[in-house]
């Protein structure tokens, strides 16, 4: 079973999306790094997930988009596509993890990702 282990709050002005978010939830953000803000929104301990603040890009300018933990990304990919939905970004590499975006066939963002 794949679980939600993270949200990305999309934005075109993630700084100011930052600074809310500190402001208002006390969420500890880090320095942004490939135009991502990585957010801690509680202790390790604690129910609830951490996420991030990204510039949104032109598919995604703003919104929200969960997570999805996966053993296998190109799997669901493939599985995710078969049941009707678009590939919005295909499989990126990052120096801990694989991520991909897609689209539900309903129209909702989501986020896959596998680590290595």
């Amino acid at each position: 079973m794949a679980r939600v282990v993270a949200f990305e709050l999309s934005s075109q002005d993630p700084k100011k999306a930052a600074e809310f978010y500190s402001k208002v939830f006390n969420w500890k953000i880090a320095a942004p790094n490939y135009d991502y803000w990585p957010v801690t929104t509680g202790d390790d301990g604690s129910t609830g997930i951490n996420g991030g603040i990204s510039l949104g890009p032109i598919e995604y300018p703003q919104g929200t988009r969960i997570q999805i933990e996966v053993e296998s990304i190109d799997d669901a990919i493939e599985k995710a596509l078969e049941s009707g939905a678009e590939l919005v970004r295909g499989k990126m590499e990052f120096d801990e993890f694989y991520l991909a975006y897609l689209e539900d066939p309903v129209g909702l963002g989501f986020g896959l990702i596998q680590k290595k």
